[in-house]
């Protein structure tokens, strides 16, 4: 990467949860969640819930957008590993929990590793593999001289 560039954004972290009567789909980016709620009998998007997301043991209030969707920020949904991950949503007189699972890599900042062990054992086989057909192409022509 060249100096002064940025670094690629990271790819979205998706979570999903059902519940009897509702489906929300929930994509994690830059400590960021964007939220959308619909019925399950008919796929229609739920505008006019409240939500309430708990992730590590604190509960974080979803804010409507104009879209239809919710979003909420929060420096947990930064930090590395699986988490257990709980939706409460409330609308038309229906109160319902909905579980699911984030899982953040390690990877999901961005990698600043530039190196590591996996790319040095690639260098040091195809050192190895171009000596090895250098040492045969020299042995066969030392023979031809002969």
């Amino acid at each position: 990467m060249a100096a002064g560039a940025a670094a690629a954004p990271a790819a979205p972290v998706r979570v999903e949860a059902r519940s009897e009567h509702y489906r929300l789909v929930a994509l994690v980016q830059n400590g960021a969640m964007r939220l959308h709620v619909s019925r399950r009998i008919d796929n229609a998007p739920v505008a006019d819930a409240v939500v309430a997301v708990t992730l590590r043991g604190k509960t974080h209030a979803a804010i409507a957008d104009a879209d239809g969707g919710y979003s909420f920020a929060s420096a947990d949904l930064r930090v590395p590993g699986s988490a257990a991950i709980v939706f409460k949503v409330a609308a038309d007189g229906v109160d319902e929990t909905l579980d699911g699972t984030i899982n953040q890599t390690a990877g999901t900042k961005g990698s600043t590793n530039n190196g590591g062990a996996r790319q040095f054992g690639w260098w040091v086989l195809n050192f190895a593999v171009c000596i090895g057909f250098l040492a045969l192409i020299a042995r066969r022509n030392k023979s031809k001289e002969s």
